[in-house]
């Protein structure tokens, strides 16, 4: 394919991010947004508890294949708890992650969503077959 006509294709991804007790997917439909669901587990006060976090994210440097990109999101998180009624907030998050255009890297992130929480983990991405 001529390099004019990769540069004006929008570079769509679909990623998988594992993290602690916490997995999640994610599709980049175009080159600059993400939309992000996570799932994690755990316990609260000794009972088994649960979070979904649905977020819309903007990307700044989504194609560097070396160095760092920075996101930004807004959102919905719900949690539940065994023997309680279930919770949601608004979601605000700020993260790093390595080489945004590469198959596979590392990430970071801080979210705010009823306290403060921190994510660190390992994303994995698959990109158009165009995209060596």
């Amino acid at each position: 394919m001529p390099l004019l006509a990769l540069q004006s294709q929008q570079l769509a991804a679909t990623e998988l991010s594992v993290g602690g007790a916490e997995l999640g997917i994610a599709r980049r439909p175009g080159t600059e947004t993400r939309i992000a669901v996570a799932f994690a587990g755990g316990s609260d006060d000794g009972h088994p508890a649960g979070r979904a976090q649905l977020t819309l994210q903007l990307l700044v440097n989504p194609t560097a294949r070396n160095g760092m990109g920075l996101f930004a999101g807004l959102g919905a998180v719900g949690s539940a708890r065994r023997g309680s009624a279930g919770k949601g907030w608004l979601a605000v998050l700020l993260g790093l992650e390595a080489a945004p255009g590469r198959r596979n890297s590392w990430y970071v992130e801080l979210g705010l969503a009823g306290g403060a929480r921190v994510a660190a983990g390992w994303r994995l991405r698959k990109f158009p077959v165009w995209w060596r």
